[in-house]
């Protein structure tokens, strides 16, 4: 180990990050310490202190603090429609660009047999045990376009049919192989307004 060796580790730590490729995570090292420790102590505090407490909900799967998450503690949603997103950051973002007010249900993934992602990874087993138990009329599948999006979408869709649930899909405006949570929210709140009714295959 060189003199220099907790600098490299601090700098091939921040390279976990999305998008933070080498030069960046240089460059976000010596800016917390040369610019700012304080800043960077609390981001190290916050960050160990969220590895531990937060976790996933025991009912819809995004990330919370709490067994139950807010949104599904939350008395005035509307139980009837449930909306199907990959991440919990879909959640935020179709919070933000549309006037949705039922539950969610996060998959955390695309279904992806060579990644290690079936079913039951992607909590099908709890979304088929809402469907049989809750009074949920319709489906929202707001599921990126690409082709394990889209395998995903069908699985899904052909269980809630089976069950007698409504299913649709957001429609226009939603480029293939676009990721949701990247969409500016004029076309989410578009492709929200103009889901389309699944009777059969995707």
């Amino acid at each position: 180990m060189g003199a220099d060796a907790l600098l490299d580790r601090l700098i091939e730590a921040l390279r976990c990050l999305p998008g933070v490729g080498p030069k960046s995570a240089r460059r976000i090292a010596f800016y917390l310490l040369e610019h700012d420790r304080a800043g960077g102590a609390h981001l190290a505090q916050v960050l160990a202190e969220s590895m531990v407490r937060i976790k996933r909900c025991m009912r819809c799967r995004t990330l919370t603090e709490r067994e139950i998450c807010t949104l599904c503690a939350d008395p005035e949603r509307d139980d009837g429609v449930l909306c199907i997103v990959e991440q919990p950051s879909d959640i935020l973002a179709i919070e933000q660009a549309t006037d949705y007010r039922g539950r969610y249900f996060v998959l955390g993934g695309r279904l992806s047999p060579l990644d290690g992602l079936g079913p039951k990874e992607l909590g099908l087993d709890l979304l088929e045990q809402r469907l049989h138990d809750e009074p949920i009329q319709e489906v929202i599948l707001a599921i990126s376009p690409t082709i394990e999006g889209s395998a995903t979408a069908h699985f899904i869709a052909e269980r809630a049919l089976a069950q007698g649930r409504r299913v649709t899909r957001l429609a226009q405006g939603i480029p293939l192989g676009a990721e949701l949570e990247y969409l500016d929210g004029g076309t989410l709140a578009l492709a929200y307004a103009g889901r389309r009714d699944l009777q059969g295959p995707i």
